[in-house]
C-alpha cells in the first residue's frame, strides 16, 4: 500500500475532524441501527463472541479508517447473520460461514475477477442495487423495529412516542448538519436502556480473554452450504462493488478504494478474526450511507468508533449484553430508515452524474479527470434514460420481491441483455436493409449497361 497515499488521508481524516469534531462523532453511530439488533441476537444465541467481536471489528475500524480515509463501516454479514440467528448456530458454524463466502470474496480479488465484474456490470444494475439496498433496509426497519411498538408498549423508555420524537427531531436537523444527531439519539437510548436494565443488568468489568475456534469437518459443512454460500453475491455486490461506486458519489475528493482492495479487505477480516470467534462482517454500502447521512465525511469517525469498541471489548466483553438488549429499538428504527432513504436516494444520478456517462473531452469545458484529462457528461437520448431506469427499477423490483440481491441482480442483467439485444437485432435489419438497396441499385445500374451494350452492337450490324 502507497505510504505516501495513506499519509494524505490521515491529513484530510486530521482536518475533517477538526473541522467539525461533533459531526464525525455523531455520523461513526450512523450504522448502529444495523449492528445492534443483530450482534446482539448472535450474542445472545452464542453464535459469536461479543468481547472478540467488539475487540476485532474495532481494530478492522481503525484499520480501514487509515487505509482508505473514509467512513467505510464495518458491519454483519446479513444472510450468515440471520441463518445464524434462525437455526441458533454454533460459534464453529457461524465463523465456518465467514470462512467460506471470504475465502470466494478472496480468490475473487486476487484473480482480477472483481474488477471485470465491475467493467461487465452495467450502472444501471448497480444503482439497482444500491437502490434496493436502501429500501431492504428502510421495510427492514418498518418490520423488525417500529412495527412491534405500541404507543406506551413495550414500556415507557421504547414505544411509539419516543420513535415520533425521534422522527420529528430528524426532520428539524435534516437542514442543519451541524447537529450530531445520531450522536444525540445514542445518548438518549443509552440512557433509555439504564433505566430498562436496572441495576441488575449493568455491564461489569471483565477482562478478554481470546479464544481460538477450530471448526469441525460437519461445523463447516453446515455453515459453508447454509449460510455461507448464499453471503456471496449480497457481499460482492453490495459490499465490494456497490460501495465503491457510493464512495465515489458521496466523497469525490477522496480517491476510492478500488474493488480489488476492498475485496481483500473483506477476505482479511474474517479470515484472522473467524479464529478468534468474531461475527463475519463485511463493507456495506448501507452503513457508508448511513454514516455520511448522520456527519461522518473522513477515516477519522470510524477510528473513533474502532477505538470505543476496543475498549468496550477488552473490559466489559459479554456483560455488555444485558444492556445492550434493552436499547430502545424505535430510535434504532429511525435511523436505519433515514440510512436508508439515503442510500436510495443514489438512484438519483443514474442519468446525470454516473460514472459511466463521463467521456473524455478534447474541448476546454469540462471536469477535470484523475488523470489529469477533460470529461465530459454524455447526453442521453430519451429512449436511452428509460432503458437505464427500466433495468435499474427491474433490479430494485426482483431484490425486493425475492428478498435477494443475487435474484435482483440476475433480472437487471436480464434486463439489460435484451435491450442490448433488440438495439443489436434492430441495427442489423437496418444495415441488411441498406445492403438490399445498394444491391437492388447494382443490378438496376448492371441492366441499364446491358441494355446500352446491345443497343450499341446493332447499331455496329446495321
Amino acid at each position: 500500500m502507497d505510504l505516501s497515499r495513506i499519509r494524505r488521508l490521515h491529513a484530510n481524516n486530521v482536518a475533517t475532524f477538526l473541522k467539525s469534531p461533533l459531526s464525525e462523532i455523531s455520523g461513526s453511530l450512523g450504522d448502529l441501527g444495523t449492528l445492534l439488533p443483530l450482534m446482539i441476537a448472535l450474542a445472545v444465541n452464542n453464535s459469536i463472541s461479543l468481547s472478540t467481536t467488539l475487540v476485532f471489528s474495532g481494530l478492522w475500524n481503525i484499520f480501514t479508517g487509515v487505509a482508505f480515509g473514509i467512513p467505510l463501516p464495518v458491519q454483519p454479514m446479513k444472510a450468515i447473520a440471520a441463518v445464524a440467528i434462525a437455526r441458533k448456530f454454533s460459534i464453529e458454524e457461524t465463523i465456518s460461514a465467514g470462512f467460506t463466502t471470504s475465502g470466494f470474496v478472496f480468490l475473487f480479488s486476487a484473480t482480477g475477477l472483481l474488477r471485470w465484474f465491475t467493467r461487465v456490470i452495467p450502472t444501471p444494475v448497480v444503482k439497482g442495487i444500491q437502490v434496493g439496498a436502501g429500501l431492504s433496509l428502510v421495510l427492514s426497519a418498518g418490520s423488525s423495529l417500529l412495527q412491534p411498538l405500541g404507543w406506551t408498549t413495550p414500556n415507557a423508555e421504547d414505544n411509539l412516542l419516543w420513535v415520533l420524537f425521534a422522527f420529528v427531531a430528524l426532520l428539524l436537523t435534516q437542514k442543519m448538519q451541524k447537529v450530531p444527531y445520531a450522536l444525540l439519539i445514542f445518548l438518549i437510548g443509552l440512557l433509555l436502556s439504564l433505566f430498562a436494565a436496572g441495576a441488575r443488568n449493568l455491564p461489569s468489568f471483565r477482562l478478554w480473554h481470546p479464544t481460538t475456534f477450530v471448526p469441525s469437518w460437519t461445523d463447516f459443512k453446515i455453515g459453508a452450504l447454509d449460510a455461507g454460500l448464499g453471503q456471496i453475491p449480497l457481499t460482492t455486490l453490495n459490499s465490494v462493488i456497490a460501495v465503491t461506486y457510493l464512495a465515489a458519489d458521496l466523497l469525490p475528493h477522496v480517491p476510492t478504494p478500488g474493488v480489488t482492495e476492498i475485496g481483500i479487505s473483506v477476505a482479511v477480516m474474517n479470515l484472522i478474526g473467524g479464529w478468534f470467534g468474531a461475527m463475519p462482517v463485511c463493507h456495506g454500502s448501507g452503513g457508508l450511507a448511513a454514516q455520511y447521512r448522520f456527519g461522518a465525511r473522513s477515516g477519522a469517525s470510524i477510528i473513533l468508533l474502532g477505538s470505543f469498541k476496543i475498549f468496550l471489548g477488552l473490559l466489559f466483553g459479554q456483560s455488555l449484553i444485558g444492556l445492550l438488549r434493552e436499547y430502545p429499538k424505535g430510535l434504532l428504527g429511525i435511523m436505519v430508515l433515514a440510512a436508508g432513504l439515503e442510500l436510495a436516494k443514489v438512484g438519483e444520478s443514474l442519468n446525470y452524474g454516473a460514472r459511466d456517462l463521463w467521456e473524455a473531452s478534447d474541448s476546454t469545458q469540462g471536469e477535470q479527470s484523475e488523470g489529469g484529462g477533460l470529461k465530459h457528461q454524455r447526453t442521453l437520448s430519451d429512449e436511452e434514460r428509460k432503458e437505464r431506469w427500466t433495468v435499474m427499477f427491474m433490479t430494485v423490483g426482483f431484490l425486493l420481491a425475492f428478498k435477494n440481491d443475487g435474484v435482483g441482480f440476475v433480472a437487471g442483467m436480464l434486463c439489460h441483455f435484451f435491450n442490448q439485444a433488440s438495439k443489436v437485432w434492430a441495427e442489423w435489419e437496418s444495415r441488411k436493409l441498406r445492403m438490399g438497396d445498394r444491391d437492388s441499385g447494382a443490378r438496376r445500374t448492371r441492366q441499364a449497361t446491358t441494355v446500352e451494350e446491345e443497343e450499341e452492337q446493332l447499331l455496329l450490324e446495321t
